[in-house]
């Protein structure tokens, strides 16, 4: 935006400059077609939905409907809501000191009405950015009417107004998010009575308070998220609300295992780690993806409940930061999850999936643990093939073994590279390891796929475990 345009403080130097005010929708519309003739992104660190729900958002936009998200938890609704806010303006004016951020060209509030017809052309303006114009709700049970759209304020009748006037209003979240974007999430949550009041401001722009009928023609896109299982007839949402939706876009999961290590990736926190690498071997993200993966594939977790990306998001900061205490405690300047680190999803993974049917035959640990065996199985046969691993296999049934553990250091994985016959040059089909701790890590991955694949037997010692024939 001009810079001028930002010292602009009357209603009259803004109309000499030329400039026009517009409604939300047109707004978004506007620079929506900006950013599709330039090929920018709309929705930037959205990963996955280029060809799903990013055409229905630009649809949506493009028609101005009020949009609500359907989908199960951890698709990025919530994150998606949020960044359509870049599509209004930086900044736009207001009528200075208004409640309701009013367009100073075309004021709704009583006080604003009434300041233009006094001051005409020297109407006093501020400028308001667009993190200003966005606000969320969270949708629970007891959001009221007066949170939302407004309340009586006793101490405006005391002073002498009447009650249906409406300048006694004290204005809720909506109204406050006047010429911006009202997102509420869990839609379904509010209750009954709310649902009405949200309708009622959406089409018809009018609302009861206390019994008398305002009208509050705000200038609001309204954005809702909400769980399929709820927004349903037989759910909690009453239907007249679904029908001021103007479209319902459904997000999904990430639909391959790239997506899914891309989000982790870019998702996951980083401390920093001063003087120490973190090299983490790519088949060790794999497995981590492909561990949600068998999640939301499993019959017995809930997927109306659904395995979040959060879930990989997790998993990967635990595997990297179990990593990080062996390499301390062994002053390694290294940092190399591995197999042996998986134990440490079990915490992680736990509180984000829902059991089918619970009992002491149904227990979580085990679940995970087939899980995590899954995941491994598959990336395992992905990278290698037993035909590569006879040498290996061979070494094992002439009655040698080898032990692995999470706390043991890179180096004593030194030996069995040495002695394993064919294991240096199996490792190398994983790619160029150079290092002990991405050696250590290919070495149990490589221990671990003949174990699952039944060529060897793990027997657990304390905190180690042994591979044998």
């Amino acid at each position: 935006m001009n810079e001028k345009l930002l010292k602009i403080r009357t209603l009259g130097e803004l109309k000499n400059a030329g400039y026009q005010t517009m409604p939300v929708r047109m707004e978004m519309r506007k620079n929506l077609l900006e950013r599709l003739r330039s090929k920018e992104q709309i929705l930037p660190g959205i990963v996955g939905y280029e060809e799903t729900v990013v055409p229905e958002i630009e649809n949506g936009v493009l028609a101005g409907h009020h949009m609500i998200f359907l989908g199960e938890r951890g698709q990025a609704k919530s994150r998606i809501i949020r960044s359509l806010v870049g599509l209004l303006d930086g900044y736009v004016p207001v009528v200075a000191g208004c409640e309701i951020s009013d367009d100073p060209f075309a004021p709704i509030c009583r006080r604003c009405v009434k300041l233009k017809e006094e001051k005409g052309d020297a109407l006093e303006i501020a400028w308001t950015g667009r993190d200003a114009r966005y606000a969320e709700k969270l949708a629970t049970p007891d959001v009221s009417v007066a949170d939302l759209i407004g309340e009586i304020d006793p101490i405006k009748v005391a002073e002498g107004r009447y009650l249906a006037d409406e300048e006694t209003i004290h204005y809720g979240l909506i109204p406050r998010t006047n010429r911006g974007i009202f997102a509420i999430n869990e839609l379904p949550d509010l209750t009954e009575k709310v649902q009405v009041g949200l309708f009622n401001l959406m089409e018809e722009k009018d609302v009861q308070i206390k019994g008398y009928k305002i009208r509050l023609a705000v200038d609001v896109v309204f954005v809702a998220s909400a769980n399929p299982e709820d927004y349903t007839s037989r759910g909690r949402i009453i239907t007249p609300l679904k029908d001021r939706f103007d479209i319902q876009i459904r997000t999904h999961y990430p639909k391959t295992i790239e997506h899914e290590i891309v989000i982790m990736e870019q998702e996951a926190a980083h401390p920093p780690r001063s003087g120490v690498d973190v090299r983490i071997p790519q088949f060790m993200k794999d497995i981590l993806a492909q561990i949600t993966f068998e999640a939301r594939a499993s019959n017995e977790i809930n997927q109306s409940s659904g395995v979040s990306v959060r879930v990989t998001i997790n998993n990967f900061e635990s595997a990297i930061s179990n990593a990080e205490k062996r390499a301390v405690r062994n002053s390694e300047n290294e940092i190399v999850p591995r197999i042996s680190d998986l134990h440490s999803l079990y915490a992680s993974t736990a509180g984000k999936i829902e059991l089918e049917y619970v009992g002491e035959d149904k227990k979580e640990d085990d679940l995970i643990e087939r899980l995590i065996n899954r995941a491994v199985l598959k990336v395992f046969d992905k990278y290698l093939k037993l035909d590569d691993l006879k040498k290996v296999s061979s070494y094992f049934e002439q009655g040698w073994g080898v032990e692995v553990s999470d706390s043991a250091p890179s180096s004593e994985y030194m030996e069995p590279l040495r002695e394993v016959t064919g294991l240096r040059e199996v490792i190398t089909l994983l790619g160029p390891f150079e290092t002990p701790g991405l050696m250590a890590a290919a070495s149990e991955f490589i221990f671990e796929g003949l174990h699952l694949h039944q060529k060897l037997n793990k027997d657990r010692q304390g905190g180690r475990f042994a591979y044998h024939a």
